[in-house]
C-alpha cells in the first residue's frame, strides 16, 4: 500500500469532523474579533508553550497546490519552522515521488488531494495557499482560491500569458489578497545595492541592458512525444495535471519536468528563468511595459534547406529585444536583449577580458559605467572609467531563499495593505507587469512561427518583423493574428472569469 493510501485513510475522520464545524465565519475572523470584544485576562502564550510557542489562533493556516518538486520547498519554507500550520497539501501525483513523501512526512496532520478545487472547498481552515504547479495551470488554481478569500504565493512565472497576469494583478487588489510571485531573488539584499547603485546615478543613463541565460536545460526544439494512454501511471490524476490545456491522451515524460518546452503547458526559457533575472532591472530602472519586441530563434535542420517545424515547441535557443520608454529611474529610452540556449553576450568595454561571464546575468550598461550581477541579482559588481572594480558588501541572510516565503506569510498575518505587505519584493502590483514584460518575449517568439499562404503557393513567416505593443490594451498593433498568444483557449470547466 502507498504511503497516501494510508494517509488519505487517516485523514477521513479528521474531514467528516470538519463538517460539523460552523463555516460561517473564517477562522481567522472569528479569532479577531472574540479577542475585541472579550476583557477577560489572556495569559501570555509562552508561559503557556514555552519560549517560542505559537499559539494556534496565531498560527496561519496553510496549503499547498503542488506539492512536489519546487513546491516542496515553497510550502516547508512558508511554514516557518513549524511555526504556522499546514492543513492540506495537494498534488495530482500521488506515489510520493518527486519530493512529495518528504513534504507528507512532514506535516502527517495535513489532509492529501490531487485535486485543489475539491481540497479548496472542503478544507475550510485555509487562509493562504502556495502555488507551485506548472505554469499552465498557475491561474486556474491562483483565482480559485482568490476567490475564496485565500491569500496566494504563486511560483514564476505568475501565470502562462499576458491576459491571466493582467487578470490576477488586478483580482488581488480587488479582493485585497496578499500576493506573493516565487522569484525569490527579488528578496535577495544585493538587490538593495544594485537599485542603490541607479538611485546614486553611479553610472549615469542605461541605454542598453543585457540578459541571459544558459536554459533550456531539458528537451526542447524537437517533435512533440506520442500521446500514450497505456503508459499513463495510476497514481497521475491526469485530466487535473491538463488542467486549461487542450484535451489528449497522456503524453509521457511531460510529468513531472519536460512540461516546459511546450506551449500548452510552460512558457520555455523566457518564463522558466525570465522572472529572476529581468526582475533585477524591471525593479532597479523602475521600467513597465515594453513599446515593441522583436526576435530571431535558432533552428534545427534534419534535411537540406529545409529547417524543422514544430510550433507546438519552444526553439532550442532565441534572442529578443525590447525597447521601453524613459523612466523616473532612468532619464532615456532603453534596449533589453534577452538570450537563450547558452548565448552570452560579449564582454563590455569597461569590464576586463579576464572576467567570466557566467551561465546567467544581467549586465546594465550606462554613461558612465557597467553594472554586471548573477542569477537572482547575486554578486553585483561596478565598473567605472579609470577605478577599480566595486563590490557590493555581503549580508548574510540565515533563512532559506532569502526569506521570500517568509516574508509573504507575516504579510497574509498583518494584512492586506500593511506595512508588511507593501514591503514585499514581488507582490502581484508589481509581479504582473514584470511577468507580462517577460511574456512579451514568447509573444514574438511563437509569433516567429506564425506562416500564411504566400501568392506563390509557399508558406510565408508574417510574424518575422518587429512587433508593435500597447502595453496598457494587451494588444499587438501591427500583427492582429500574433494577439492569439495574448491568451489562450481554455478546456471546458477551466475557463477563467
Amino acid at each position: 500500500m502507498s504511503i497516501f493510501c494510508s494517509f488519505k485513510q487517516t485523514k477521513i475522520l479528521k474531514m467528516k469532523s470538519k463538517k460539523a464545524q460552523s463555516n460561517s465565519i473564517k477562522r481567522r475572523d472569528f479569532v479577531k474579533k472574540s479577542i475585541a470584544a472579550s476583557s477577560i485576562f489572556i495569559v501570555p502564550r509562552h508561559v503557556l508553550g514555552g519560549t517560542g510557542y505559537t499559539a494556534p489562533s496565531d498560527q496561519l493556516g496553510l496549503a499547498s497546490i503542488g506539492t512536489g518538486g519546487k513546491g516542496s520547498s515553497d510550502i516547508i519554507n512558508a511554514s516557518v519552522n513549524g511555526r504556522e500550520r499546514i492543513v492540506a497539501l495537494c498534488d495530482v501525483d500521488s506515489s510520493g515521488g518527486n519530493r512529495i513523501s518528504r513534504v507528507v512526512d512532514k506535516f502527517p496532520d495535513a489532509s492529501f488531494y490531487d485535486n485543489f478545487k475539491k481540497m479548496l472547498d472542503k478544507e475550510k481552515d485555509i487562509d493562504a495557499v502556495t502555488i507551485s504547479t506548472p505554469d499552465h495551470t498557475h491561474a486556474a488554481a491562483a483565482v480559485y482560491a482568490m476567490e475564496r478569500g485565500i491569500h496566494v504565493y504563486v511560483q514564476k512565472p505568475l501565470t502562462h500569458n499576458i491576459y491571466e497576469a493582467r487578470l490576477l494583478t488586478e483580482m488581488a487588489r480587488d479582493k485585497k489578497i496578499v500576493s506573493q510571485m516565487g522569484n525569490q531573488g527579488a528578496s535577495n539584499p544585493d538587490q538593495l545595492q544594485i537599485q542603490k547603485w541607479i538611485n546614486d546615478d553611479r553610472i549615469g543613463a542605461i541605454s542598453k541592458v543585457q540578459v541571459w541565460t544558459n536554459r533550456p536545460v531539458w528537451p526542447q526544439g524537437g517533435e512533440m512525444p506520442v500521446p500514450n494512454a497505456s503508459a499513463k501511471p495510476e497514481t497521475l490524476n491526469w485530466d487535473q495535471w491538463l488542467g486549461p490545456a487542450a484535451e489528449t491522451p497522456y503524453v509521457p515524460e511531460m510529468h513531472p519536468f519536460n512540461w516546459r518546452g511546450w506551449w500548452n503547458f510552460g512558457t520555455g526559457a523566457l518564463g522558466d528563468m525570465g522572472c529572476h533575472l529581468i526582475d533585477i532591472p524591471f525593479k532597479a530602472l523602475g521600467l513597465k511595459y515594453p513599446t515593441d519586441v522583436e526576435c530571431s530563434v535558432g533552428s534545427v535542420y534534419e534535411k537540406m534547406w529545409t529547417a524543422n517545424y514544430f510550433p507546438e515547441g519552444c526553439p532550442p535557443s532565441s534572442s529578443v529585444s525590447l525597447h521601453f520608454e524613459a523612466t523616473e529611474k532612468n532619464s532615456i529610452p532603453l534596449q533589453m536583449t534577452w538570450s537563450d540556449g547558452g548565448i552570452k553576450p560579449f564582454h563590455p568595454d569597461l569590464v576586463p577580458a579576464d572576467v567570466p561571464i557566467e551561465a546567467n546575468g544581467v549586465i546594465m550598461i550606462g554613461e558612465k559605467g557597467v553594472i554586471i550581477c548573477d542569477a537572482y541579482g547575486t554578486d553585483p559588481k561596478m565598473y567605472l572609467k579609470g577605478e577599480p572594480v566595486i563590490t557590493a558588501e555581503k549580508v548574510k541572510i540565515d533563512e532559506p531563499e532569502y526569506g521570500h516565503q517568509r516574508q509573504w506569510v507575516d504579510a497574509c498575518k498583518a494584512g492586506f495593505n500593511s506595512t508588511e505587505h507593501q514591503s514585499l519584493t514581488s507582490s502581484f502590483d508589481y509581479s504582473g507587469p514584470l511577468t507580462e514584460t517577460v511574456l512579451m518575449g514568447n509573444i514574438a517568439i511563437r509569433s516567429y512561427m506564425l506562416r500564411e499562404d504566400g501568392a506563390n503557393g509557399r508558406p510565408q513567416f508574417v510574424g518575422r518583423k518587429k512587433l508593435v505593443w500597447d502595453g496598457e490594451a494587451m494588444k499587438i498593433k501591427n500583427l492582429e493574428s500574433a494577439n492569439q498568444f495574448v491568451g489562450r483557449d481554455y478546456r471546458k470547466g477551466w475557463e477563467l472569469t
